[in-house]
């Protein structure tokens, strides 16, 4: 069996000792770069579980090279912002993060979250397609193509909308929403729903006031409304 590998893109000699211990104690093999343009060529070299991605890198923001990671690589992605600040964390999960860790962090609380992402269930999809007007879904490819131009999905984007589209006029709750697509170890907030489903609604192309596909159920969760061709 081989060992998970995990990429840890930090420049802070502190940090690295210290997460890197963590991740060897859950078990991975840990690269160790201090900078985003080597942090995503060894993503790109090597198939990697796991990124713990510092925000303030000396050559680039985290938020740049998390965009670019999410182009090529669902690894579970962990951002560490020195900045208590709702707007990194709102940003860091726009770019495509799952998690985001505050400095000073202690190793048990990074190692409880890198558990709970590891029992995060990854998409289960039935093989085949779905077909809604202009929207196709190829579930086994996990692709994705609006009036016939392929739709760039993170992962938690398409899963969402797997979930959505598997239920076509149904309302899906915000919990089973949580459980299906983060898990039921999830322990973050569920701020993050609105985030992942307000980044997915805009690569759908609905607008803020004229939302024709996700629905928002006021206080419940949310309701996939199928297009007519």
């Amino acid at each position: 069996m081989n060992t998970p590998q995990a990429l840890l893109i930090e420049d802070s000699p502190e940090s690295v000792v210290i997460v890197r211990a963590v991740l060897e104690h859950e078990g991975y093999d840990v690269i160790a770069v201090s900078d985003g343009r080597h942090g995503v060529a060894a993503a790109r070299a090597t198939k990697v579980e796991l990124v713990v991605l510092d925000i303030g890198l000396p050559d680039t923001d985290g938020f740049d090279v998390c965009r670019q990671l999410r182009l090529f690589t669902d690894a579970y992605i962990i951002m560490l912002t020195g900045h208590d600040s709702e707007t990194d964390k709102v940003v860091g999960l726009e770019m495509g993060a799952d998690d985001y860790i505050t400095k000073p962090f202690s190793p048990r609380e990074l190692s409880a979250r890198v558990k709970a992402l590891r029992r995060r269930p990854r998409a289960e999809v039935s093989e085949g397609a779905r077909s809604f007007g202009p929207l196709s879904i190829d579930l086994a490819a996990r692709e994705v193509a609006l009036d016939g131009a392929a739709l760039e999905l993170t992962k938690i984007e398409f899963d969402l909308l797997d979930l959505f589209t598997s239920v076509p006029g149904q309302t899906v709750t915000r919990r089973i929403v949580l459980e299906r697509v983060w898990g039921r170890d999830w322990f973050g907030d569920d701020h993050v729903i609105d985030v992942h489903v307000g980044n997915l609604r805009r690569k759908l192309g609905d607008d803020s006031r004229d939302i024709k596909m996700i629905r928002t159920v006021r206080g419940v969760g949310y309701r996939f409304v199928a297009l007519e061709s």
